[in-house]
């Protein structure tokens, strides 16, 4: 695994959106879907809105493999299960409402619900493909 530069930390941190596709079992990539990304530290994370039910997140269940694309930045990652990390959870829940409160609490708080906590994942930069 390599890590991020501190410039596609910063791009893909203050990017508004993240298009995310969730690569299938054959590698092939499947269609993008436009998500929130927040930057905690040296660290990205992604929250499925929907919870588990997503379509993205149901697809990385089975292959937490995915391309991601935002701040004019493209990178091939693997997405490491973080929501047992309550603590982390909490800075992840912070950035959310810091980067996304101008949206509203019709928008943000769902970001930070239980059953959307438990969706949180950390973007690894990959080299596996």
């Amino acid at each position: 695994m390599n890590t991020w530069t501190n410039e596609e930390l910063r791009k893909i941190g203050s990017a508004e959106e993240l298009e995310i596709a969730p690569l299938r079992d054959d590698g092939t990539l499947r269609n993008p879907v436009t998500i929130w990304v927040v930057r905690v530290g040296d660290g990205l994370y992604v929250r499925s809105w929907r919870g588990r039910t997503g379509a993205w997140f149901r697809h990385i269940q089975q292959r937490p493999e995915a391309r991601i694309v935002a701040g004019g930045i493209t990178k091939d990652v693997a997405l490491m299960d973080v929501s047992s990390d309550e603590a982390l959870n909490n800075e992840i829940d912070a950035a959310y409402q810091s980067k996304y409160g101008k949206y509203g609490a019709t928008y943000v708080l769902p970001m930070i619900a239980p059953q959307v906590r438990a969706t949180s994942r950390k973007l690894v930069v990959s080299d596996t493909h």
